[in-house]
């Protein structure tokens, strides 16, 4: 089976999370980088041996070891490389979000259903064993009628990583804040345990941090589909900074997941695996998970859903986690947003993306 090559645009911190995944993948290596700073691009293929530098993103989507791009620029900026490399005919890997408005999503998923590549939202979250595990008992009915879906990201960032990039904290490039840039991975579990959102009503503050648009706070309810309920609390004004935790209720069962520990696993009907998988997720081996350092992450789940993208690819299968997926997220945050604007409950799906009061 040919080995893919896999090529990143955007050297910046996320771009080494998906080199040290790459290195440990069977079948895949990284071949190029592409910045539009010199200095990054030649620094990133510095500290990666075999990788080829590139400043002009036309000559590095030509190139014919790059079989698969990585987006890892910032979230506003990940539409205009998505689409040429999908138009030029590669399979196509994008950073989470997938973009900051719906349209700019549809246009990320239609090139690629265009061009007939594969496209793969990041979401580790989805690969860990404690969340999988959880979503098995989800699948296999052990909850009975799911009732309650929470989910709690409380993070602490300083004043100085807003101040750091140019693009943090703004409405054109970060696309929101504690939702959209730290709590996403949140909100995809939440609504790939508890099923699709019918409608959210939230509020949001800025009420730690000077110098951004975006929200430092935010509280949403949700409805499910399903009728269930739930909440999504999102911050980076928590200090020092807590582990992010979910919690899935029903009437036969409840779990809660703190980063990648399991703290409760109990339910009406229990089984003999119960015990082990209890024990096996109670070792506090989660990790901070960037709750008050963004590099303080591990690069495991990336190496797990990329290794899931390159078998999806080298056998014209779907991916775990797909494009549509991906955009679910988003409308989920934008509906927030929408909320907090109107002062209203928001409907899901969006008719279109939510505007901002002037």
């Amino acid at each position: 089976m040919k080995t893919l090559g896999f090529g990143i645009v955007g050297c910046g911190m996320i771009a080494n999370f998906h080199a040290e995944a790459l290195k440990r993948i069977k079948g895949s290596k990284l071949v190029a980088a592409f910045d539009t700073f010199t200095g990054a691009a030649d620094r990133f293929a510095g500290a990666n041996p075999g990788v080829k530098p590139y400043t002009d993103l036309d000559a590095f989507l030509k190139d014919p070891a790059v079989d698969v791009v990585c987006i890892c620029t910032p979230s506003g900026v990940h539409m205009d490389p998505a689409v040429q490399a999908a138009n030029a005919g590669k399979h196509v890997v994008v950073e989470k979000p997938m973009e900051i408005t719906l349209k700019r999503c549809d246009a990320i998923l239609n090139a690629c259903k265009k061009n007939g590549v594969q496209l793969c939202p990041i979401f580790p979250s989805r690969f860990s064993p404690a969340n999988l595990a959880l979503k098995d008992a989800i699948d296999s009915g052990r909850f009975g009628k799911l009732t309650l879906g929470d989910t709690y990201v409380k993070w602490w960032r300083t004043q100085q990583y807003y101040d750091q990039g140019g693009w943090r904290g703004t409405w054109a490039l970060d696309g929101g804040g504690a939702y959209m840039n730290q709590a996403i991975h949140n909100v995809d579990l939440l609504y790939w345990f508890m099923g699709d959102v019918a409608e959210v009503c939230g509020v949001t503050a800025t009420l730690a941090h000077e110098r951004i648009e975006v929200e430092d706070v935010g509280v949403a309810a949700v409805k499910f589909k399903n009728g269930a309920l739930g909440v999504i609390e999102a911050t980076t004004s928590a200090w020092p900074g807590l582990l992010k935790k979910t919690e899935i209720h029903g009437t036969e069962g409840s779990v809660i997941v703190e980063q990648d520990d399991i703290l409760m696993w109990q339910f009406a009907k229990p089984k003999a695996k119960d015990k082990t998988i209890l024990e096996k997720f109670a070792r506090k081996v989660g990790g901070t998970g960037g709750a008050s350092d963004p590099k303080a992450i591990s690069y495991v789940g990336h190496m797990e859903q990329l290794k899931d993208f390159a078998k999806a690819i080298q056998t014209g299968t779907t991916p775990k986690v797909t494009g549509d997926e991906g955009r679910k997220s988003v409308e989920i945050i934008l509906a927030i947003y929408q909320s907090q604007w109107t002062g209203k409950r928001a409907a899901l799906p969006l008719p279109r993306d939510p505007k901002r009061p002037a």
